[in-house]
């Protein structure tokens, strides 16, 4: 007898009326150039919920803020961690948003509904001492060992993340002006200084590294050894290389990732006394709220060293 498949589950019924209103609020976020992970986040988001006020028997123009409210606590009660409830009500802010710019609603009763707070995670800094331990020792003898060391030594001079890595094309670096075009989330474009160091490891990867892995004459400037512009998986996967063979001298390199080079680039900044709306330009944050958590990075590490070297504490 052949093997019995399981069906894959129905679709949930959305009426009409949601339909259109999810379709008016994925074009509402085109124009506002959102970020494509973010747009399939909050479709999927948006989605459930009208799958949900359909069942209720709920139209757009119905939901009110009890509704959300109510749609909420049942999240909460089946599981879902407050950052990801934080995520979804975030996306039906936007949705009725859409709506009240349209002039479908009058009011976006999503900003009456308040988010759960978040448990508040430090990011992970490396001290500049351990930094140099994990740059110095990357070789700089084979082509591979050359881009290693430049994209490296980039990430930490400027802050990059590993999706603004992997996007630079040759004509982002400007060796005269010393500094590096970046293109960011939500498709914004900004210029952020490059030292010295890194300068020289991407003089030193663009010729006698990427030219043994340029097969097809392309403009990336990070290439893969097969010649194609490389991934953020594969930043992920040589950083981690490179950091446990560094972590027998500081063992705080075993977990290292690319984003610890991008809070310790900030974190650093912020100790030799930039100032924070700097910081914020040079990450590309959109807001200083989100910048600020740097503060409370430098705060937690003066309260340790008061806490150790006080007689009085």
């Amino acid at each position: 007898m052949p093997a019995q498949h399981a069906s894959p589950p129905p679709a949930p019924t959305i009426s009409p009326s949601w339909h259109s209103a999810l379709e008016e609020f994925q074009a509402d976020l085109l124009r506002r150039a959102v970020a494509v992970k973010t747009r399939h986040a909050y479709a999927i988001d948006s989605s459930q919920f009208a799958a949900w006020a359909t069942h209720a028997g709920l139209e757009p123009g119905s939901i009110d803020v009890r509704a959300l409210r109510r749609y909420a606590a049942g999240l909460s009660e089946r599981g879902h961690a407050p950052s990801t409830i934080a995520r979804k009500l975030a996306a039906l802010r936007g949705l009725f948003r859409a709506q009240v710019e349209l002039g479908v609603r009058e009011e976006n009763p999503a900003e009456l509904v308040s988010s759960p707070k978040k448990p508040q995670h430090l990011p992970r800094v490396l001290r500049p001492d351990e930094v140099a331990e994990l740059l110095d020792r990357i070789p700089v003898t084979t082509p591979l060992e050359l881009r290693d060391r430049a994209l490296f030594e980039l990430a930490y001079a400027s802050g990059l993340r590993a999706e603004e890595l992997v996007s630079l094309d040759l004509e982002s670096i400007d060796f005269d002006a010393e500094t590096v075009r970046v293109e960011g989330k939500g498709g914004k474009t900004r210029v952020v200084p490059a030292g010295e160091p890194a300068l020289r490891a991407i003089e030193r990867y663009l010729a006698r590294g990427r030219p043994a892995l340029d097969l097809d004459s392309g403009r990336s400037l990070f290439l893969s050894k097969s010649g194609r512009r490389l991934g953020t998986s594969d930043v992920r996967r040589r950083l981690r290389t490179w950091a446990r063979q560094a972590a027998a001298h500081a063992p705080a390199l075993a977990e290292a990732h690319p984003h610890a080079l991008r809070h310790s680039f900030a974190t650093h900044l912020l100790e030799g006394g930039a100032d924070l709306r700097a910081i914020q330009e040079l990450l590309g944050h959109a807001t200083i709220s989100t910048t600020q958590v740097y503060t409370r990075v430098e705060s937690a590490r003066l309260r340790s060293a008061y806490a150790s070297a006080h007689p009085r504490a």
